[in-house]
């Protein structure tokens, strides 16, 4: 049985860039620090967050390179390896170099629509190419289709290095279908921070975080506490935040987060097109409610 330690709260890593739109790779080093400094129990690299589309490989492999370097073991990266073209993530994890990696995540095929039979082949193929963790990646609002609850289960009963899925689809009762009816061995971990806490009550292990990038230790203490059945303290730090979960998105993700880090004076509020920096509207609720929590970085 494959171990791993994917628990708690990941943060799905954004990718700073400069005002010219180059990657900041220095911007990226000091979130690194503060993720460290800050509870985060995982790293997700290289996943829909970091606006990976529009990253260029040269600029994929330099930030995979100084991420694993800057970690250091200290805590697991999951590295997003996923895409629409069965054989080229096949080649990618027979040829790539994965030393410091600890798992990779990997989407359901988007755009071609798969079938549920071709998304179970899709992953068998995955499965054969590597001895790496997988983890599933279902969110059915990016990818055009919705990986079923009975096809997640069976990919994960049949493949055993396939450890989670990274559920997104916004089903809870297909979400709680899985944790019902999963392997031992198999984790359900969030990809929704607005459901975190409910799915966490259902039995998750945990989630890849959107809005962890400028809140780790606030939201990884409502994690932590949800786990160990403290709902009631939770909840309470649920509802702070609340608001900022629907701010979060209403613009588009990154764009959210990265306005947040932004008013937090950690980047620069820089994305590449097609996706452009949250309306000002937005960027003041968000300013206002920071203000209102009192959250010192």
């Amino acid at each position: 049985m494959i171990q791993t330690r994917l628990k708690g709260m990941g943060v799905a890593l954004i990718t700073p860039f400069k005002e010219d739109e180059s990657v900041d790779y220095d911007a990226l080093m000091r979130l690194i620090d503060y993720q460290l400094q800050n509870n985060t129990d995982f790293l997700c690299v290289l996943g829909t967050t970091a606006e990976t589309p529009t990253l260029t490989e040269e600029e994929k492999k330099k930030i995979k390179k100084m991420v694993i370097e800057r970690v250091n073991g200290r805590i697991p990266i999951l590295l997003g390896v996923g895409g629409n073209n069965t054989r080229a993530i096949v080649e990618t994890l027979k040829n790539d170099d994965f030393t410091g990696v600890d798992a990779v995540l990997s989407v359901v095929p988007y755009y071609n629509k798969p079938s549920q039979e071709g998304i179970y082949q899709h992953y068998k193929a995955i499965s054969e190419a590597t001895d790496l963790p997988i983890v599933l990646y279902n969110v059915p609002g990016r990818t055009g289709v919705n990986m079923k609850a009975e096809t997640t289960l069976r990919i994960a009963r049949d493949f055993k290095n396939v450890i989670a899925v990274k559920e997104a689809s916004g089903d809870i009762t297909q979400m709680d279908d899985i944790i019902k009816n999963k392997p031992a061995n198999f984790d359900v971990i969030s990809g929704d921070d607005g459901i975190t806490f409910p799915l966490i009550t259902l039995g998750a292990v945990g989630i890849i975080s959107v809005i962890g990038n400028a809140f780790p230790r606030e939201f990884s203490r409502m994690v932590r506490l949800a786990l160990q059945g403290d709902y009631a303290n939770a909840l309470t730090i649920h509802h702070k935040f609340a608001e900022l979960f629907k701010l979060l998105f209403v613009d588009g993700n990154p764009a959210g987060v990265k306005a947040m880090l932004n008013v937090m004076g950690m980047i620069e509020n820089k994305l590449r097109l097609p996706l452009v920096p949250t309306r000002i509207t937005t960027f003041e609720a968000m300013r206002k409610i920071l203000d209102e929590l009192n959250i010192k970085c």
